[in-house]
């Protein structure tokens, strides 16, 4: 049997990569951000953060807030034909 080599973040590089006038520290407003249920929201990540990432097959999809978990948020999202639960930390979210 054939073993997969590598975890979640394979071949990502270019797709997590910044822009190199992006680069530097993170903004505190997009730690604190608040979001209400029901709202909508672009999955866009922050690749200096991991915690809380999304795999990169959803990266620039849009979802809505399902709910809160702790400091993340319950995100649904549609893949294909299936309704999908993320949950994502507020870094790695824009409202749309």
């Amino acid at each position: 049997m054939v073993r997969r080599i590598g975890g979640s973040r394979r071949k990502s590089r270019s797709k997590f990569k910044k822009h190199y006038k992006q680069r530097g520290k993170i903004s505190l407003r997009r730690f604190f951000q608040r979001f209400d249920v029901g709202e909508h929201v672009a999955l866009v990540a922050e690749p200096a953060y991991q915690k809380g990432m999304y795999r990169a097959r959803f990266h620039g999809k849009a979802g809505t807030i399902q709910g809160i978990r702790g400091r993340a948020y319950e995100v649904m999202i549609h893949d294909g034909n299936k309704e999908k639960t993320l949950l994502v930390h507020p870094v790695h979210l824009k409202k749309v």
